[in-house]
């Protein structure tokens, strides 16, 4: 898959993007996106303005508020970021067929084929920024590389409203300083590991052979050692359909007991709401499930037709999980299987 041009489009802070455009009196100060505090509810994005202040998505309001008093949370309104996200995926359309679109505010794009500009991503990529702000006036970020991973990273190099291309003469060099934490499908866990073995940036982890990262990372230590030199060979998917969607989170310290595990379910839930909004019309939730990761490191996961998707559902999902095990628990996470939408029922996210 050499030679390849992966552009990925990546809206700056979408849905307070939106709901500054459609309001311009909230411009300029501390904004951000979710439920209300009093009901524990999570912070879906924020602006710039509430970033400086260390407000950060998934965060819970409440925490946020201690960060920036000032910040207004605003509830999220989905319906308006869905109709501005099928423009923006019909702009990406008119350059390339192939799309693949993560969610309602980025996408990957591969016009390695795509004759406009002279077959130019660069050229292509600028004049995908120019008219997103001249029809939706959002500005987006975007980056270019020769695969998936590098453009990604790329994308989020000069936010917000950036452009950062890596050619592929510049691939290795690029790769080498990048901290590995920074490497696809590195989460908090691994990256802890890959420090106690010393392991900070892609140049150390070329040091290690392949089989010494397989035999420490078990069959993801392959792909770690192809993406310390920036190899990435996964294709845009057009027709990508997921399955399922989730959140997980690792815990600093085991959860002892299914009290302690319960209390954590209500920002979980909200994070996963807010995630099945991202996504497009054309998915349905459908079964619930919940993830229970003991501190042992053996884990459990427990779904049911017909369960409710609501926090009592999920409470009993997860009480039925834990006694499989009724060990101290270092990883939750909870999440739903998806169906194809064809018509019937709405998401109901972000209930008040």
């Amino acid at each position: 898959m050499s030679g390849r041009k992966i552009i990925h489009v990546d809206c700056d802070c979408f849905y307070a993007a939106i709901e500054m455009r459609d309001d311009p009196r909230l411009a300029g100060r501390p904004l951000a996106v979710g439920g209300a505090p009093e009901r524990r509810g999570v912070v879906a994005t924020c602006n710039y303005e509430a970033r400086a202040h260390g407000v950060r998505s998934a965060m819970p309001a409440r925490q946020a508020l201690k960060l920036c008093p000032e910040l207004l949370i605003v509830r999220p309104r989905f319906e308006a970021y869905k109709a501005a996200s099928r423009e923006i995926q019909r702009i990406l359309r008119d350059y390339t067929e192939f799309v693949e679109p993560l969610s309602l505010d980025e996408a990957y794009l591969d016009v390695s084929a795509s004759p406009h500009f002279s077959g130019s991503a660069t050229r292509i990529a600028q004049d995908i920024r120019r008219r997103v702000w001249q029809e939706l006036r959002i500005t987006v970020s975007a980056g270019v590389a020769p695969n998936k991973f590098l453009a990604k990273i790329a994308s989020d190099w000069r936010k917000p409203d950036g452009l950062f291309v890596i050619p592929p003469a510049e691939v290795e060099a690029f790769v080498a300083g990048l901290p590995v934490n920074r490497l696809h499908g590195v989460g908090k866990v691994n990256a802890e590991r890959l420090e106690r073995l010393g392991i900070r940036t892609c140049a150390e982890l070329r040091e290690w052979g392949r089989l010494a990262l397989v035999r420490e990372f078990g069959s993801f230590g392959e792909r770690l050692g192809q993406l310390a030199w920036g190899i990435d060979e996964r294709p845009v998917e057009v027709d990508s359909r997921r399955q399922s969607l989730s959140v997980e989170h690792t815990y600093a310290r085991d959860l002892p007991d299914l009290a302690a595990c319960l209390e954590r379910l209500p920002p979980l839930l909200e994070e996963l709401d807010g995630r099945l909004a991202r996504l497009d019309d054309s998915y349905r939730p459908d079964k619930p499930f919940v993830k229970v990761k003991f501190h042992d490191f053996t884990q459990t996961t427990l779904e049911q037709a017909g369960a409710g998707r609501d926090l009592d559902g999920y409470r009993r999902l997860l009480g039925a999980a834990f006694a499989r095990g009724a060990r101290p628990v270092r990883l939750l996470g909870v999440g739903v299987r998806l169906l194809d939408r064809r018509g019937g029922e709405q998401l109901e996210l972000f209930t008040p």
